[in-house]
């Protein structure tokens, strides 16, 4: 097909397994690297669901076979992204999957009222709309890393989503050194607007509300939408 494809994943996930796991074991969160390396995985389909397969008894109970895998890498690797390069080969992964960091990241909103929220799965399912948002940080310094960077900066087209986008989208244009990239690439800024509008987070906004938001976080203008 001539294409190769990049997926940069955020590492702001603190959820369910992955959530478990990262303040147990202290790894960066696997649940959405997961995701991505079964979608581009071009082994059989009993791999990809073994990846997928969820423990529902026992000590492992709401754990995923594939976040202990990725966990388990990384403690025997020392470095979690060269922990999923290993897996993305062991899958036989079509295309790339980069953590967007190698440093712990942990999300904090503050509202309007002045109200904190901090951790990914917290602002998940808070209302975020009935105060309004101040401003999306991190707790700590949140760097991207070189092999997301040289992805940026080589990259034809750069697409932004889809995804809940507080949780998922804002998380990575956010990291430091995600926005310089962006700026230094020559790529076609791709944004695809969600379907749906997530209730409390961007109830009834339009296609605008997202474009303006997108274009003040990256300071690069969006080249193409798709709606």
């Amino acid at each position: 097909s001539g294409v190769s494809l990049t997926a940069l994943v955020s590492m702001a996930d603190d959820g369910g397994s992955t959530g478990i796991l990262r303040d147990e074991l202290g790894v960066l969160p696997p649940g959405d690297v997961r995701q991505c390396l079964v979608a581009l995985s071009e082994h059989s389909d009993i791999v990809r669901k073994l990846m997928n397969y969820r423990f529902n008894e026992g000590t492992l109970k709401g754990h995923s076979f594939g976040n202990i895998f990725l966990a388990a890498l990384e403690k025997v690797t020392g470095d979690f992204v060269e922990g999923v390069e290993i897996a993305s080969e062991i899958l036989k992964v079509s295309g790339n999957v980069i953590p967007i960091t190698r440093n712990k990241a942990e999300l904090s909103i503050k509202l309007s009222d002045g109200k904190i929220l901090q951790g990914e799965n917290k602002i998940q399912e808070a209302n975020l709309q009935d105060v309004g948002v101040e401003n999306i940080s991190y707790k700590n310094g949140v760097e991207l890393n070189e092999s997301a960077e040289k992805a940026i900066i080589n990259a034809d087209y750069i697409i932004l989503g889809p995804g809940n986008y507080y949780c998922s989208i804002v998380p990575n244009l956010i990291v430091r050194g995600f926005k310089e990239a962006v700026i230094k690439s020559k790529a076609k800024i791709i944004l695809p607007v969600n379907l749906t509008n997530k209730l409390g987070h961007t109830t009834h906004w339009k296609v605008s509300n997202y474009v303006n938001s997108v274009e003040k976080h990256l300071g690069k203008l969006i080249d193409i939408i798709l709606k």
